[in-house]
């Protein structure tokens, strides 16, 4: 039960955003420009798995959900790569480039302070650009705060075994990305 009065049709951020619309809406417009903005040079599904990734280290069962069922949408006939990812990074057939990425973002997780030059050369071997490092660590950071927010209010969360519920939520964010909901 939501620390908070919430609407009960709203899960997680989504009825944070109808809550408080004036917050709301920008954090929208944050995750829009992080996940969906055309000119990163991670693709949406690699953004999504970074979001997911973080998520799922923070043990965020909204986020997490939402965003692997997003990534899953996105990277099509790839959608295993998701689920091998968050059990197993290490042993995932994701390409170096992204592994290194999401290192990146598991250090930032933990404790921002703890990425290294190593790990930014690291991920600078395997073709990572300023951009990719910038867009992962802000990612990361920002999906903390995210984690934070929706876990902090203790919203609604629909069951983690529920596949259909996470499927059309990643359907959904994988089309329209991110738009607030209507207030109910």
């Amino acid at each position: 039960m939501p620390h908070i009065d919430l609407p009960s049709s709203l899960p997680g951020i989504r009825a944070l955003a109808t809550y408080r619309p004036e917050t709301g809406k920008p954090l929208y417009e944050l995750a829009q420009v992080l996940l969906r903005g055309g000119d990163s040079p991670l693709t949406e599904a690699e953004r999504e798995l970074i979001a997911a990734y973080v998520s799922y280290l923070n043990q965020c069962t909204f986020c997490y959900s939402s965003h692997a069922a997003a990534a899953r949408f996105l990277f099509k006939q790839e959608s295993d790569l998701v689920d091998l990812a968050l059990n197993d990074l290490e042993k995932s057939q994701l390409p170096d480039k992204l592994k290194s990425l999401l290192r990146i973002a598991a250090k930032v997780q933990q404790d921002a302070r703890t990425v290294s030059t190593e790990d930014v050369a690291m991920a600078r071997s395997f073709g990572a650009d300023d951009r990719d490092i910038h867009d992962t660590v802000l990612i990361a950071a920002t999906f903390c705060m995210f984690n934070r927010y929706v876990d902090g209010l203790a919203t609604d969360t629909p069951d983690a075994a529920d596949l259909d519920v996470w499927t059309s939520m990643g359907e959904r964010m994988g089309t329209l990305g991110y738009v607030p909901p209507s207030k109910t």
